[in-house]
Formats: C-alpha cells, structure tokens, sequence
C-alpha cells in the first residue's frame, strides 16, 4: 500500500501515526510538497486554459471614437467585453469605408488631424513588432521602423508569430499599405498618407484577472523592480528593503528590552503579575493602528511613529508571552535554590532566567514573526516609505506582476530569518533536544569546527607553559 513503507524490522510503517515522527526523507519530501503544492496550484490557473482564465489580456489594441477609455497592449478585458470591444472596432472601420467611397473622403477632417490619427494606426503594430523581438520599448515611436514593418508584413517577407497576427489583421495591414505604398515606399513624416486608414482589430489571449498575474510575469516584473536602481528621490528596492528592516527590528527589540524584564518579573511574583497584567491583558485587544495618528502627533511624521507602532503592537503581547514562560518554571527549582540560601537576586539571575532561556528564545522567535504583521501598516503612517510604499503605489495602478515579488520577498526575509533562529537555538542551547539534533547536522557540524579548529591553532602556536597556565584553573 502506498501509505506504508518497511521498516527496519520488516514490517510497514505508516504514513499516519499518532505522535510519531517520519522517516527524513518522509519529512523532506512532504516539506517541498508544501511549497510546491501552492505554485503548482498557481501555475495551472495561470498557464491551462479549461481551468479559469476569466479576463482577455490584449496583444494588440485599438483606439475608439466613441469612448473616453484607452486600451493598450498588456491590458485586461473581461471576456464578455471583449467581443463588444471587438465589433465596435469593426463597426468603425465599415464607418470609414463608408465614408471613403463619398465625395468628401476626409468626412471634413484636416489633412493634418488625419495624418495624425494614421500615425496611431501605425504605431498600434508596436506591441506586436516588441513581442516578436522586432524591435524593444524605446522604439514605439519610432515611425520608420514601423514603417518598415507594415511593408513587410503586407509583401510577405516577414510575419510575427509571437502573438501571431490573425487573418483579418493580415487583410487590413495589406489593404493599408496598399493605400500608404500609393504616397510613398518608405515613411516620410511630411509626407504621410493623409487619407484615413482603417484600424487593426484588437487580440489576445486567455487571462488571469490583473490580480492574480502568471508565475513568469512576476519573475520577470521581480527581475526588473530588484535590478532597478535609485533614481531621484525615488530609492531602490535593497534601500526599501533596508528601511523595512530597520523599523521592523526597531520596534521589536526596544519592545524586547523592555518588556521582557517586565514580563520575567511578572512571572516570578504574584505582586508584579497581579499589578501589570489585568492592564496589559486590557490594552492588547486594542487594535494597534488606532494610536496611528496619536503616534503621528507625538513623534511626527518620519520612522519614528512606524517604530513606535510595531512596538504597540508587539509589547503587550510579549509581557503576556514571557510572563506565562516564566510561570511554567518548574517549582523544585526554585526550592532548591532557596533551600541553599539563595537571596531574591540570585534567584532571577541564577535560576529564573537560565531556566527559563530556551523556550523564552523561542518566544521572541515567534514574536519576530508578530512584529513583521504590523510593517505594513507602520510604514503607511505618516509619510509612506519602504516596501510598502512601493507595494501601495503599484497597486493603485494595478500592477500587480510588481506588487506579488515585494510581498513573496517579506515573505522570504521572515521565513529565512526564521529558520536561522532555529538553527542557532541548537548552537545556543546545546543542552537541549534541538541542541542535540543540531549537533547531528552537517551544517551545524562546519559551523562549529571552525572555532574549535582556530582554538587548537593558536593553542599549538602558544608557549607549552602558556597554554598550560591559561588552562588551569587558579588557585585559592
């Protein structure tokens, strides 16, 4: 059975057992599972076309007369505008041949706003001409080449294929270049064909909505916003990342430096517990960003309200956290201490907080990750900054492919920061059973070679009688 794998004594082992561990390549292969799981899920929306793909995204678009709207190449449509869309642009093209077999051609229109209108009809070909390599972004105005394309595409020497243009686009760019070869064989500015052209009919392709862009159009976007450099006022994502970071970190261990004394003491004696927890219990179920504009007003508008809000929103959590920890102490302990004439200080110092270190570094551990809850909400107090900034900014535009590697790189920043806390809680705390399955780690084990292995070379380096005396404990 699939469930079930041999075990060392023959038998098979189950995938589902109560409170028993997995095999590590069980573990392994699960754990990669939970990662590949979702972008699987993500890339079959995006890139299978009978799962959900309820938006068109153009690749070639049209100006309209009769709306206000612009559509551009790399917009969405829904899919019951888009044949809307599609004959309205049809219906204007029987509408300029109509008028181009009267008496007044030009519908009484200048020459010139007619050569004007002719040359957005020439640059509609750019999205399609950048997609196929033919040319690159800073060449959309770039008329001659275009021009050039036009021809080519209309004589047959070249067809795009990347989107590919469909029939009734090829009949219209060779029924327009038939009426632009009659002014002129190449693109002359002054002298563009002033008769009006009919409009290519917009096209694309299944969709994603624009909230949810495919996994490589977010690669791509993440490449081009990471790479980006500081322009102006404008910083560059590291410089975002840098500022995140700094008030994240900020709030939180000013949060750490005092509430964690508090809550030690708060744990240790009923006088301090019975004096600051009713209050801290009270205040933590008052939403952090209600003090925005209060910390605003305190310490105006720059990082130093971001900081105190991630402290808000932090500390009273953190009091509560440490102080349970404390409590869980065993009591033998202290007893004992006390039985060997301990006085009030040594108990906090020698028994309390040794005692309870490991799981306390567990629970800033956690608290980190509370703390980068409230960065998006600190960083929009006041004057926006950092990733959220960015995150805000594009996302009113809804560019989204831009707002999806911000949020997966906070994401990755807590994660990774995450998990080498828990790998320095072996190394920190050896005695414990994390410490004891760290020291079974191959990563682990280089870690620690290395300063054992620098200890023993400058022991070898030393005078025998130097190291023997800086060794041996001193005499009474």
């Amino acid at each position: 059975m699939a469930f079930f794998r041999r075990g060392k004594d023959g038998g098979r082992e189950p995938w589902f057992a109560v409170r028993r561990d997995l095999s590590t390549k069980r573990a392994s292969i699960l754990s990669l599972a939970s990662f590949a799981l979702p972008l699987a899920i993500w890339a079959g929306v995006s890139y299978l076309p009978f799962v959900w793909h309820p938006d068109i995204r153009l690749e070639l678009s049209a100006d309209r007369e009769d709306v206000t709207t612009v559509y551009i190449a790399g917009d969405r449509v829904s899919k019951e505008f888009f044949p809307t869309f599609t004959d309205a642009v049809r219906k204007q093209n029987a509408s300029v041949e109509d008028q181009l077999k009267t008496d007044a051609p030009l519908g009484g229109a200048t020459e010139s706003s007619i050569r004007r209108s002719n040359k957005k009809i020439l640059r509609h070909l750019a999205p399609v001409l950048i997609a196929n390599k033919r040319i690159d972004e800073s060449q959309t105005k770039d008329d001659e080449i275009i021009y050039q394309a036009w021809k080519d595409i209309a004589r047959g020497t070249w067809r795009p294929d990347s989107p590919a243009l469909t029939e009734e686009n090829l009949s219209i760019i060779q029924r327009n270049w038939r009426a632009m070869e009659t002014v002129s064989d190449t693109y002359d500015s002054d002298n563009f064909i002033s008769v009006p052209l009919i409009s290519l009919i917009p096209q694309g392709k299944s969709a994603n909505p624009d909230y949810l862009p495919s996994p490589d159009q977010v690669a791509k976007s993440g490449i081009k916003v990471f790479t980006a450099p500081a322009e102006g006022d404008r910083p560059s994502m590291m410089q975002r990342v840098g500022h995140s970071i700094r008030i994240v970190f900020g709030g939180f261990l000013l949060a750490a430096i005092i509430g964690v004394p508090i809550g030690v003491l708060c744990g240790t004696y009923s006088v301090f517990s019975k004096l600051v927890e009713p209050f801290t219990d009270f205040f933590r179920y008052m939403p952090a960003p209600t003090f925005s504009t209060l910390l605003v007003a305190i310490f105006l508008a720059n990082d130093a309200p971001k900081i105190a809000l991630v402290f808000v929103g932090t500390f009273f959590q953190l009091v509560l956290v440490v102080s349970n920890t404390t409590r869980r102490l065993e009591l033998p302990l202290l007893e004992a201490a006390q039985t060997l004439g301990a006085n009030q200080w040594q108990l906090i110092t020698k028994v309390v907080i040794p005692g309870i270190l490991p799981n306390l570094y567990n629970d800033l551990r956690i608290l980190l990750g509370w703390a980068w809850t409230w960065l998006v909400i600190a960083e929009l107090i006041g004057v926006k900054s950092g990733l959220t900034e960015f995150i805000e900014t594009q996302g009113r535009f809804r560019n989204f492919d831009m707002v999806y590697p911000v949020i997966i790189l906070i994401g990755l920043i807590g994660f990774f920061t995450d998990q080498i806390l828990a790998l320095l809680r072996g190394i920190i705390f050896p005695y414990t059973e994390e410490g004891a399955a760290a020291s079974a780690n191959p990563f682990i084990k280089a870690l620690l070679f290395v300063p054992r292995w620098f200890k023993d070379a400058v022991d070898q380096r030393l005078p025998h009688d130097f190291s023997e005396k800086s060794s041996t404990p001193s005499q009474a």
